[in-house]
Formats: structure tokens, sequence, C-alpha cells
């Protein structure tokens, strides 16, 4: 095996992998925020003159696109009730 798919021996692998891992995390705990403000956004500006031409009766605000932000932020709520759940596991 080659140095470059092994890692090689100068010790910059494990650095980088940990400069991604900390990239990761921080996307992570960056999507549930930024979908729980769209599905916000989304509920509360979609409510225009437009909407009302398209639609054959009144839908509540959260149906369609809000609801779909909102379900997308409570799965993406993971890295955050991890994250709570080792500061709790710390403190105990």
């Amino acid at each position: 095996m080659s140095q470059a798919c092994s890692g090689g021996s100068d010790g910059q692998a494990p650095r980088r992998n940990a400069g991604a891992a900390w990239m990761a995390d921080g996307l992570a705990l960056a999507a549930a925020p930024t979908f729980a403000i769209m599905a916000l956004l989304t509920g509360v500006l979609d409510s225009g003159p437009a909407e009302m031409l398209c639609s054959a009766k009144h839908v509540s605000p959260l149906s369609g696109m809000a609801m779909m932000y909102l379900l997308m932020s409570v799965f993406y709520a993971t890295p955050w009730l991890r994250l709570i759940l080792a500061s709790v596991r710390r403190s105990a």
C-alpha cells in the first residue's frame, strides 16, 4: 500500500481527518436551526395573495413546504441531542 493510501509517515492524515470531522460536526449542528428558521419563514411569509390564488381552499400554515422544513429540523436534531446528553453526562 502506498503512503498516500495509508496516511503516510508525515503525520498529516490525522490532522486533516480531525479538520474534516470538525467541519462535519459544525454542519450537522447548523442543519436543525437552519431548517427550523426556514419553516418559520415559509409559514409566515408564504401566505400572500399568490398562495390564495393557487389553493382551492384555505389550508394550515404548517402544510406543504413549512411542514417539510419542520420535519427536516426534527430529523436533524440528533447532533444537538447528543451534545446535550454529553454535557449532562459530564456534569453528573
